[in-house]
């Protein structure tokens, strides 16, 4: 498996935390990094020991759920917690922040965000962001980067191709299959 860059990651343990999500919703994960290093990870879900989204459903109001506090702000509270300050660190997120979300990260410190998927992207938040001098990138993550299962998979597909065509399968049968896993493992 070839190494990914610091940037994928710290995106991959976004996604990663975004697993934990108790939002029916939409999953998202961030991670607040300062030289290379997680000082803390949140996900969107509800207060500790209340009542989830996954168990109760979403508690909507203004066609938000106000039962969730979004990955950022857990990641920035546990900072705030156990007394990690985040003056100049980075903050890699799952999604581009919420507006209130962006003002929080702007008033904590950080100096630059990281995001995988655009979602919603407010122009007031871009605009403090650009006023506040915390840079804004858009990062694309590829889960097939870290496919630890990847090679083989990607032998079985073949074996399986190659039975196929032993069985009598023609090539242009074949074709669409091949194609298929191409693009599933990102293969050009």
């Amino acid at each position: 498996m070839e190494r990914i860059t610091w940037d994928q990651f710290f995106m991959a343990q976004c996604h990663l935390l975004a697993v934990r999500s108790t939002c029916t919703r939409l999953t998202v994960g961030a991670t607040i990094v300062r030289d290379n290093r997680i000082i803390a990870g949140g996900y969107n879900g509800s207060i500790s020991g209340g009542d989830h989204c996954i168990d109760h459903g979403c508690y909507v109001v203004g066609n938000h759920c106000v039962r969730t506090i979004h990955a950022e702000m857990n990641a920035l509270l546990q900072c705030a917690k156990y007394g990690s300050p985040v003056e100049g660190a980075s903050l890699y997120v799952t999604h581009f922040p919420c507006l209130q979300c962006s003002k929080a990260i702007i008033q904590s410190g950080i100096k630059h965000v990281y995001y995988a998927t655009d979602y919603k992207n407010d122009e007031y938040a871009m605009k403090l962001f650009a006023q506040s001098g915390v840079s804004v990138q858009h990062i694309p993550f590829d889960e097939r980067n870290i496919d630890f299962a990847k090679d083989d998979k990607l032998a079985l597909i073949d074996e399986l191709i190659s039975q196929m065509a032993s069985l009598g399968a023609s090539s242009e049968e074949l074709v669409p299959y091949q194609k298929r896993a191409d693009e599933l493992f990102g293969i050009k």
